[in-house]
Formats: C-alpha cells, structure tokens, sequence
C-alpha cells in the first residue's frame, strides 16, 4: 500500500508539473508577450520596458518559469494588476462558491443516476430503456451554456419559477440565502453529469446480475429487492468512485460555462473575465488549481477503488 501511494504521489506531482509548464509555455505566447496582455494594447514601449524590469519579464523564459513556481511553493501565485489583488485571494474568495456548484450538481447527479441505471439494467432492451438511452445521450451531447439558456428560457421567462441569474455574493452565507438562484445552475451541470453516470450504473448493474452470486443468493431464497439492495447495487457503485474522480476535468469545464451563463461569481467566472482582459496571473494561477485538483481528484479515486474492491492489487 505505501509503495503504491509513493508511486501514485510521483506521478502526480510530475503531472502537475508538465501542466504547469505547458501552462505557462502557451500564456508565454500570448500576442505580445505577458506584459503587453496585462498592460493593454496602449502602453507605451517605455511603460512596457520598465514593467519587465520591475517584475522580472526581461529574463529569460526559463528563469522566469522557476521564479513563478518558486513563489507558488511559498504561497504566491502573483499579483493580478487587473483586480489590484493577489492571485491567492482571488481564488480563495471565489474557488469555495465553484466547489458549492460541483458539490450540489454532483449529489443531484448521483442521486438521480442510480435508479435511472437500475431501472435501465433491470428493463434493459425495453422501450423505458430505450427512451431513457435516447434521452441521457441528448443531454450528455448538450453543450452546457445551451443547455443553461434552454432552462433560463423555460423556467426563468416563460414559467417565472426562478431567477435568470445565480446567486451574488462575497460569502457562502450569502451565496446559500439565495438557495432558490442555485436550483437552474446547479440542474444544468447535473443534467449533463447524471447522463454519464447513469450509462456506467447501467453497465456495472447489467454485468453484476449475470454473475454467480447473484443467482446462488435467489436460489438461497433471497428476493429480488433484497439481492439488488445487498448485493448487486454495492458491487455495481464501486465504479462510480473511478468516475467521480475522472469526471472532475468535465466538471471544472461545466462550470466554467455555467458560471458565465448565469452570472455566478465563482472561479471559472473570474476565469472568463479575466481570458477577456488579458489578466496573465490570473489565468496561470487558475489553471495550476484545476490541474492540482484534477490529478488530486484521479489519484483519491484510484485509492479510494483500491480499497473499496479487494479484487484490485496494489
């Protein structure tokens, strides 16, 4: 088990390396460079000059990559000049409001896929698993911002049930007292998730009924309800636990669009805005998070399956 967590540790910390320097590689080639995409298109070349110096972009590439990655070991992610505040604020400010988001929309997700997998394995072949089939793949291809407007339209114009925007605010306490503005963000990032989910529920559901155990417990007198509940549906979710984990680069992305669609502050918010104006730290700050967080994400779940399924070898 040690042997396997070291092993697991590396190749993350590698990964999270690579992305970072791809990361910054790409922002090194934004047109102008980094100081003329935080100064803007009219800045002089003397304002340009001494702001490489002062902030050390007249070094080379390399140099200023290991100063960056130096201060992201002490804390630092840089100093956003476009929001007059550290990177680090930025996103501790507005990264919980995205984990909110991804939270809810996952719990609804999964609360909704797992019957939907049952039904399906259990009625596999019928038109009720057909339409449902038809149904999960319609949403699973829907990009979430059309799906976002299609329920604003919908729910937010036509019917008045809720607002066309997210909800506002600096806290959590204040983002949770406007719970009803979460009901249209948070369905439209579900709704493309529980897709996904579903089909894998299905799957696992389907190749646990043909196993041995499964008719050895019914020949033992066990109901059908009780072999699904105490058998079937335990195995069946161990997958689940892979998926969560691999799903977080689609969440990320989901709430990327979704925050911008319905105007709720989180960090893919603060993302878009700051691709517009050209905020460089601000970028570079954000996407070593979501890289840190996608490989922390794959690799608990790579744990979390080793442990949950005996038949898995470290």
């Amino acid at each position: 088990m040690t042997g396997y967590l070291l092993r697991r540790l590396v190749q993350s910390l590698i990964v999270v390396v690579l992305v970072a320097i791809l990361t910054f590689t790409l922002l090194q080639m934004l047109p102008g460079g980094p100081t003329r995409a935080i100064l803007g298109p009219k800045a002089t070349q003397q304002q340009i000059d001494t702001f490489k110096q002062q902030n050390g972009y007249d070094k080379p590439v390399v140099v200023q990559f290991f100063h960056w990655a130096g201060g992201v070991l002490h804390g630092d992610l840089g100093y956003s000049y476009k929001l007059n505040q550290p990177v680090t604020d930025v996103i501790a400010e507005h990264l919980p409001k995205t984990l909110v988001l991804m939270a809810l929309s996952t719990a609804v997700a999964l609360v909704l896929a797992v019957p939907i997998g049952v039904y399906q394995a259990r009625k596999r072949d019928t038109l009720g698993d057909y339409t449902v089939t038809g149904l999960s793949f319609a949403f699973y291809a829907m990009p979430s911002f059309f799906l976002g407007e299609l329920l604003i339209l919908l729910f937010a114009i036509e019917l008045h049930w809720f607002s066309p925007a997210g909800p506002n605010g600096n806290t959590l306490g204040e983002i949770f007292s406007q719970a009803p503005s979460l009901i249209l963000p948070v369905a439209t990032l579900a709704l493309i998730t529980v897709a996904s989910f579903s089909r894998y529920v299905r799957s696992s559901v389907m190749e646990n009924l043909s196993q041995d155990y499964v008719r050895t417990a019914l020949a033992g007198g066990a109901s059908d309800g009780q072999v699904m509940v105490r058998h079937v549906l335990r195995n069946s979710l161990i997958p689940i636990v892979t998926l969560l984990g691999l799903t977080l680069p689609q969440l990320f992305a989901g709430a990327l669009i979704t925050e911008q669609v319905f105007n709720y502050p989180g960090m893919g918010f603060i993302f878009v805005q700051g691709a517009q104006v050209h905020d460089y730290p601000i970028l570079l700050g954000i996407g070593l998070v979501v890289a840190v967080a996608t490989v922390v994400g794959s690799l608990l779940a790579d744990i979390g399956y080793a442990v949950l399924d005996p038949r898995v070898k470290y």
